[in-house]
């Protein structure tokens, strides 16, 4: 049985594993990323504090801190477009879409930093949770509602075009009379 407001026939299939893989490729990636041991002299403290890993990225000056916070931004953001791909329903409410691929990038992103303090040389920073998080959001809103429409729009022309294809009525069905049963 097909779930309502799902992409239908071999297509949704084909569309939902592909965004299976890439999202198991990608999270395969973030994992290794993020959690490979590194070897350095001295690992810095974990940041606990809201926004203070950024504010010392801005004094670093304004190459720098775009640098790092893009990273920070387009880590996870991939997330934003491979789940809602990956679940395939088409016939959604945005608000509800957006919510839901954030709170799972949100936990994601919690995730990878709660293992990170298992990982030497790597430290849990708030802020990257928060950027991530943010990161997954904007993908989201900027690609899924607009990708969404254009399928939608596309599936409603095919529809369209193969009502218009049918052959036209020829009339009414002719009936045949009732012809009485012998006794």
């Amino acid at each position: 049985m097909q779930r309502q407001g799902s992409i239908g026939g071999s297509a949704a299939i084909s569309v939902r594993v592909a965004g299976g893989v890439l999202l198991a490729a990608h999270l395969a990636f973030v994992a290794w990323y993020t959690l490979r041991p590194l070897d350095v002299p001295y690992v810095m403290p974990p940041n606990l504090h809201p926004l203070a890993g950024l504010r010392s990225d801005l004094a670093l000056g304004r190459m720098e801190a775009a640098r790092r916070i893009a990273g920070g931004l387009g880590l996870l953001a991939p997330l934003g477009v491979l789940l809602p791909l990956a679940h395939g329903r088409l016939a959604v409410s945005p608000l509800a879409s957006l919510i839901r691929t954030t709170a799972a990038g949100a936990l994601i992103s919690l995730g990878i930093e709660l293992l990170q303090t298992g990982a030497p040389g790597q430290r849990v920073d708030i802020d990257s949770l928060l950027l991530n998080t943010v990161g997954v959001a904007l993908a989201h809103a900027l690609l899924v509602p607009a990708s969404r429409s254009w399928i939608r729009r596309r599936n409603e022309r095919a529809e369209h075009r193969a009502v218009r294809q049918e052959d036209p009525s020829q009339g009414r069905t002719p009936t045949i009379p009732r012809v009485g049963i012998a006794p």
